[in-house]
């Protein structure tokens, strides 16, 4: 009598220990796949042409396409603005839903660089504080 009520109990536990190891295995899949396209993107904003969202969105499901997912479905959202590229995924499958937000800046080091450079060819005494801050 009590192994008919304790069978079922148990096996309820290991399928929701395998439902939760998909989850975070998903989870940590997507949240990659985001923070590559964020990252792939803000160096290409550094280009002379741009990048555009629609070819970040379909780097991401390139990248997030041929991974062995329980969220069969994942959807990407990429907006490109300023000073940073923001990626956000959602997926969901039944009554789990993940969500993941990665942000990637988008720098220029050249421009800094450059900048140091014609520091280093100033004699030092005209160097004041304001050069060595930009």
């Amino acid at each position: 009598m009590e192994m008919s009520f304790l069978m079922p109990m148990i096996l309820f536990l290991i399928m929701e220990c395998i439902l939760a190891v998909f989850y975070y295995h998903d989870k940590n899949i997507l949240s990659g796949a985001a923070y590559e396209t964020a990252v792939a993107g803000s160096t290409k904003a550094r280009e002379k042409d741009g990048v555009k969202e629609g070819e970040l969105e379909a780097l991401f499901y390139q990248r997030a396409g041929n991974k062995c997912i329980l969220f069969a479905r994942p959807q990407a959202a990429v907006t490109v603005e300023e000073k940073e590229i923001k990626v956000t995924v959602t997926a969901s499958r039944k009554y789990m839903k993940v969500s993941v937000v990665k942000r990637a800046a988008i720098t220029k080091p050249e421009k800094h660089i450059r900048n140091l450079r014609r520091l280093d060819h100033l004699p030092r005494g005209s160097r004041t504080v304001g050069d060595q801050d930009e």
